[in-house]
């Protein structure tokens, strides 16, 4: 009878589906022997574990946390990480003293951009929104200057090529506009890095303003700037999927 083996993971990705802290945080207390298996230090992130090992950081047992989901309406300015070396403010700044176990952010919002932001201690959860193969969609509502007319949304959806990289909308429609701006709503099937600056760029268009108001059929609602709230049962599984 050939023996069976227990698949192993390797510590790093156990601390971060534990909803301890992110991968690349328990990379570096693995390295910083901060981590103990069945009372051993271990410093190697890779070590395979399968799943009967007692774990330790710091001292104190890495059971797995409760899952926690947040949503929070980030402010223009704020930086999506849990440091900056240059010492700007972050979203976590926004939770402090709330008593909240580690979060990571779902998906990528940058400094300059505002709205929506998903933060979860459930990284599986959180892959099924962000993995560009669930096509989760995202809704932006984007300020430029000048005035779009259907020809700059039909090249929206047709896309465009910038540095390599195909960069369309799954959807636009334009809001209403003024004498020398005008308000685009805009939804992504998938999200490259600055995908909606970068296309209205190269289409012509300066971005003024970037407001995520939606993720899947999750609005941001009122939810007022720099306030955040747990999401509901009911709000959790709607927007739970798994990567193909």
């Amino acid at each position: 009878m050939p023996r069976s083996h227990t698949p192993t993971i390797g510590l790093a990705r156990v601390l971060s589906k534990r909803g301890i802290c992110s991968r690349s945080q328990g990379e570096k207390l693995a390295r910083e022997g901060r981590v103990r298996v069945d009372g051993r230090v271990v410093r190697d992130p890779e070590f395979p574990i399968r799943g009967h090992e007692r774990i330790d950081v710091d001292g104190g047992g890495a059971e797995a946390a409760a899952p926690v989901y947040v949503v929070m309406n980030k402010p223009r300015g704020i930086v999506v990480s849990a440091s900056d070396e240059r010492g700007r403010d972050t979203v976590y700044s926004l939770l402090e003293g709330a008593g909240l176990p580690w979060l990571g952010p779902v998906g990528r919002l940058d400094k300059a951009s505002e709205g929506l932001l998903l933060l979860s201690n459930d990284t599986v959860w959180a892959a099924g929104i962000t993995d560009p193969a669930t096509h989760v969609p995202k809704t932006y509502h984007v300020q430029v200057t000048g005035r779009p007319d259907d020809a700059t949304i039909a090249a929206m959806l047709e896309g465009v090529v910038d540095e390599g990289e195909p960069l369309r909308a799954g959807a636009a429609t334009l809001l209403r506009h003024g004498e020398k701006n005008a308000w685009l709503e805009v939804t992504l099937d998938e999200g490259r890095n600055r995908h909606i600056r970068r296309l209205m760029q190269v289409l012509g268009f300066e971005v003024q303003r970037l407001v995520r108001v939606a993720i899947g059929d999750l609005p941001l609602g009122e939810l007022p700037k720099g306030k955040w709230r747990h999401l509901t049962a009911s709000e959790v599984t709607t927007l739970r999927k798994r990567p193909s």
